[in-house]
């Protein structure tokens, strides 16, 4: 079974070949695509968050290969989807699937697989990156009607005051 993608290519995802992967269907699918699926006050697309990470990244110093593999991290989304956390983990075989996929998709644009500690850099600024990029959209729409309780501010910004303490973001 194939999908169409973007850019007419007949693409089976769970048989992914490298020669059909092209930077423009993914681009063009991410950006159209939600990220928390969809819960989020305004849209916020999978390339908005792969961006950011990328940004993140190139400000902390890491190198060329690294900012790539920041800015490809949920590339294999574009052809698979983005699933929430709790639903992928139930997903007998997803992880695998997607695995190879986005191995594929490293293979294509970094010449081979992240090492292990390129993998762990672009997981480090994953999380940050979303927090700090979300946390724009929410801050934006609180300004506009701003809790009358200085506690409910707080919650509402507690998960963010922590990422930047541990992180240093």
């Amino acid at each position: 079974m194939h999908i169409t993608t973007y850019s007419k290519v007949h693409f089976t995802p769970l048989e992914p070949k490298e020669e059909e992967i092209l930077l423009e269907d993914i681009v063009h699918a991410q950006s159209l695509m939600t990220r928390a699926n969809g819960h989020f006050p305004e849209f916020y697309s999978v390339a908005q968050h792969s961006i950011a990470c990328g940004k993140e990244a190139a400000a902390r110093g890491y190198s060329g290969r690294v900012i790539l593999a920041c800015l490809l991290h949920d590339a294999s989304e574009a052809y698979l989807s983005d699933i929430t956390r709790p639903v992928k983990a139930e997903l007998d075989g997803y992880h695998k699937m997607e695995e190879t996929l986005q191995n594929a998709i490293y293979r294509k644009f970094l010449g081979n697989l992240p090492t292990e500690e390129e993998r762990k850099a672009v997981k480090m600024w994953m999380i940050p990156a979303y927090i700090m990029s979300s946390s724009t959209i929410w801050v934006r729409r609180l300004k506009k009607s701003r809790p009358k309780s200085r506690v409910t501010w707080y919650l509402k910004f507690s998960h963010l005051h922590r990422w930047k303490r541990n992180y240093g973001v």
